[in-house]
């Protein structure tokens, strides 16, 4: 069986990290099925999915590590092309990715003490993000 249902979230951008686990357990709780997985997509370029554990030192180091990492300041040739200044926006989506799977065990989450799914959104503006998320199993 596949369930899919979506979930609307309104971002700041600029590297904005939300806690959804709440949500996508809700999400699995309501759909009926017991085991099986779950999977969150952002049908986005500029915003990514992943696990920490959330709280505000970690959600700190994370963005601290993408502003190193990828700096919003220097130079992308994707801003030649468009003038959207979102060049780093994109590039450090592609480098966490546009989904996650969690094993689903007794209509709950498979995740660890610490860990919670987070979404990140890296566009320069704030934004209205839709989620797909599907559960498949019995």
């Amino acid at each position: 069986m596949v369930k899919t249902t979506y979930l609307s979230l309104m971002t700041r951008g600029n590297t904005d990290v939300q806690d959804i686990t709440a949500l996508v357990s809700r999400a699995v709780e309501e759909s009926g099925i017991e085991n099986g997985v779950v999977v969150i997509f952002t049908p986005s370029s500029t915003s990514a999915l992943t696990t920490i554990e959330y709280e505000p030192g970690c959600v700190s180091d994370l963005r601290r590590l993408f502003d190193e990492w990828i700096p919003a300041e220097r130079d992308y040739a994707h801003h030649y092309r468009w003038g959207d200044n979102n060049g780093h926006s994109h590039l450090r989506a592609s480098m966490l990715g546009p989904s996650i799977t969690i094993p689903v065990v007794e209509r709950h989450l498979c995740l660890g003490t610490w860990q919670q799914i987070i979404f990140i959104d890296f566009d320069v503006r704030p934004r209205q993000r839709r989620l797909v998320v599907q559960i498949l199993g019995t």
